[in-house]
């Protein structure tokens, strides 16, 4: 039997009065592992999913190094199932089948899932999408001929795939949305979920992000750019947000999704509730293509409107999970915006899982809202690797060594994403009410 539509009319009808919005479900593969435990356990432990790229495609390129995940997601899909996808969609398969099963459902309009099947959807963010699938399709054209291109080369190329083939997976009929906005896209992708949920249009939505572009092509635009680490002969070490010697990101490639649950729906059938996303923001810098505004304002503007939607101040921030790729001037103009927010007396927690698992693009959002998720439901913030002399013109309090208790005064944790054209998304979480 159905739950009632709890948007106080007919289903579709939405709401005026916004309903608060809980994640209930984590899912995650990413180069410290496959589910959102693995992502959580190597975070804690300090390990590094930074390998060097084997193959002699990779062999003239001056980065040779990437955060890639240990275990391919075709092996964990049933081979028709995997050849129809592109590698992207099928991390993000893999991530929200996880976070659906940790959410405690069924699948979407079978009789035992008890869900509205208009009710449910899919929100997901991603950059490059199934761009490899058509540089490969280009390749086989010319070696073989057009009899050698992959039948469903065009249907892999979208961005989108990964969506619908999320929808096919778990028969989520509601809605299937992609964002696109650089490396603030998995942010996004929640933050626009949350409002489907908050104004009554959804009751359930998987959202999150994923990226899986470690290739030649990608790797060696990047590289052109000089926006990656060249520390090819200590790849575990290469990745140092906030560190006074950082030299760029390292690319890597995941996925990470949460299920988001209005909270009246998530209590009405007994869910686990790890937290509430309390609000979101969004600015853009309008300064340059790919460099961000070195005054931080952008980025202010988005924390601030976080804050602002979740109905919360400064001084409730327990702690920050910050976009930190380890660029030169990304990670100053975010220090610079942090205390600029917080003031220059108030030394809030930040911790960069960058450190760990690279920069994943349209995935890195969504990855660090897991890792934040679990930092509220655990009481624990994990530590930056990588930042072993922390840059004096980023005066923060990075978390690094060991795990550090979140502090008990504040509630609310903040996690930033940001990318190249000034786009800017900050996610706001809460701690969970306890209910009598």
């Amino acid at each position: 039997m159905h739950h009632p539509s709890p948007s106080g009319g007919p289903t579709g009808v939405a709401r005026t009065t916004p309903r608060r919005v809980v994640i209930t479900g984590l899912g995650a593969i990413t180069p410290l592992g496959v589910g959102a435990p693995a992502l959580w356990q190597g975070l804690l432990e300090g390990r590094s999913g930074v390998r060097t790229l084997e193959g002699e495609e990779f062999a003239g390129l001056p980065v040779r190094i990437a955060a890639t995940v240990p275990e391919g997601p075709a092996g964990l899909l049933p081979p028709a199932v995997a050849r129809r996808m592109n590698r992207a969609a099928r991390f993000a398969v893999v991530a929200a089948r996880e976070a659906w099963r940790d959410a405690g459902l069924a699948p979407s309009g079978t009789a035992e899932s008890g869900l509205d099947p208009d009710r449910v959807g899919v929100c997901l963010g991603t950059i490059i999408g199934g761009a490899p699938a058509l540089v490969d399709g280009d390749r086989r054209l010319r070696d073989k001929g057009p009899r050698g291109v992959p039948p469903l080369t065009a249907a892999m190329t979208v961005p989108s795939q990964a969506a619908s083939q999320v929808s096919l997976d778990l028969r989520i009929t509601g809605e299937a949305r992609t964002v696109v906005s650089a490396c603030a896209s998995g942010t996004e992708a929640i933050g626009q979920a949350i409002d489907r949920i908050r104004y009554g249009h959804l009751d359930v939505v998987v959202a999150g992000g994923t990226e899986a572009a470690v290739t030649p092509a990608v790797t060696g635009a990047f590289a052109a750019m000089r926006a990656l680490s060249t520390r090819n002969d200590e790849p575990a070490r290469a990745s140092r947000p906030f560190a006074k010697d950082r030299d760029g990101f390292v690319h890597g490639e995941g996925a990470g999704t949460v299920v988001l649950e209005s909270e009246e729906h998530a209590r009405a059938r007994g869910a686990r509730i790890y937290c509430e996303t309390a609000g979101w923001g969004l600015s853009a810098d309008a300064h340059h293509i790919v460099a961000p505004d070195p005054t931080g304002s952008g980025i202010v503007r988005a924390l601030r409107r976080a804050l602002a939607d979740a109905g919360a101040a400064p001084a409730g921030v327990a702690h920050v999970s910050a976009h930190a790729t380890a660029t030169v001037e990304g990670d100053l103009a975010e220090a610079t915006a942090l205390r600029r927010v917080f003031g220059e007396d108030r030394d809030v927690p930040v911790t960069a899982v960058k450190g760990n698992i690279g920069h994943l693009q349209g995935a890195a959002g969504a990855v660090a809202a897991v890792a934040a998720a679990l930092t509220l439901h655990h009481g624990l913030v994990p530590p930056t690797i990588g930042c072993d002399d922390l840059d004096d013109a980023c005066p923060l309090d990075v978390v690094t060594h060991v795990p550090r208790p979140l502090p008990g005064s504040g509630d609310v944790v903040l996690g930033n994403s940001f990318g190249f054209g000034g786009h800017n998304a900050v996610l706001a979480l809460r701690r969970e009410r306890k209910t009598s």
